[in-house]
């Protein structure tokens, strides 16, 4: 399994990526990222306004990952919030589509479920997929998740959802 590190996107750094700014976005974060995560600023939106209605998200949410022994950008992964009332926190991770098939999404949920464990609030994780997608319906059934409902996403349709305590 290859070696990643998560970087930390700041509301500037965010900011710089939906502006389309990649050479801001970097000095922001600290690492050059990539014009894989500029093209999901859509998301950057959302997340960026997440924590600005909550800024304690930001510890959670919104992280470019990359390569550790390249630095390059492979993805993105973190979670939607913090954990809710129920100690549930959800993940979310992409992985850029030139990296995938290497083992990157199967490190980036290792590294988000050993995050979510390392915090006491935590006690489910829970994911959302398309169920036409091969490739993370695989990476989470590697962990032991289970088929716990269904639900309509306005972005993505029909969403199987998984639950796997912590």
């Amino acid at each position: 399994m290859p070696q990643i590190r998560f970087v930390l996107l700041t509301p500037d750094a965010l900011t710089a990526l939906i502006d389309g700014d990649l050479a801001a976005a970097s000095a922001a974060a600290g690492a050059r990222l990539s014009p894989f995560l500029a093209e999901e600023e859509w998301l950057w939106r959302i997340r960026r306004d997440d924590i600005a209605r909550d800024p304690a998200a930001a510890e959670w949410i919104a992280r470019a990952v990359l390569d550790a022994d390249s630095d390059e950008v492979v993805g993105h992964g973190g979670f939607h919030g913090p954990p809710d009332a129920d100690g549930t926190v959800e993940i979310a991770y992409t992985v850029a589509p030139e990296h995938r098939r290497r083992g990157y999404a199967t490190a980036i949920v290792t590294a988000l479920l050993d995050r979510a464990a390392a915090d006491p609030r935590v006690h489910a994780v829970r994911a959302s997929i398309r169920p036409d997608n091969a490739g993370s319906l695989a990476t989470i059934a590697k962990f032991g998740f289970r088929k716990v409902g269904e639900q309509w996403d306005p972005v993505d349709g029909l969403e199987h959802v998984f639950r796997r305590e912590v």
